[in-house]
């Protein structure tokens, strides 16, 4: 079982609330944090400038880990 630092977990919580997100626009064409916060609102470019640093940080310790299995 791996612990997470609290770092990760909120990585993980942006990367989910990003995935999720796409995933309604592919399907029915909606942005749900464009339509929460506003289209080009400071908030909206703020989370969606969060989801992908998170997808960054999880992507560099899957790879770190990867590498350090080795």
């Amino acid at each position: 079982m791996f612990k997470l630092s609290t770092s990760m977990k909120i990585a993980f919580l942006f990367i989910l609330i990003g995935s999720i997100n796409w995933g309604i626009i592919g399907i029915i064409n909606i942005d749900i944090l464009a339509t929460i916060f506003g289209v080009y609102s400071y908030i909206s470019r703020i989370i969606y400038i969060l989801i992908g640093v998170s997808g960054i940080y999880i992507s560099s310790y899957i790879i770190n880990y990867i590498f350090r299995k080795k």
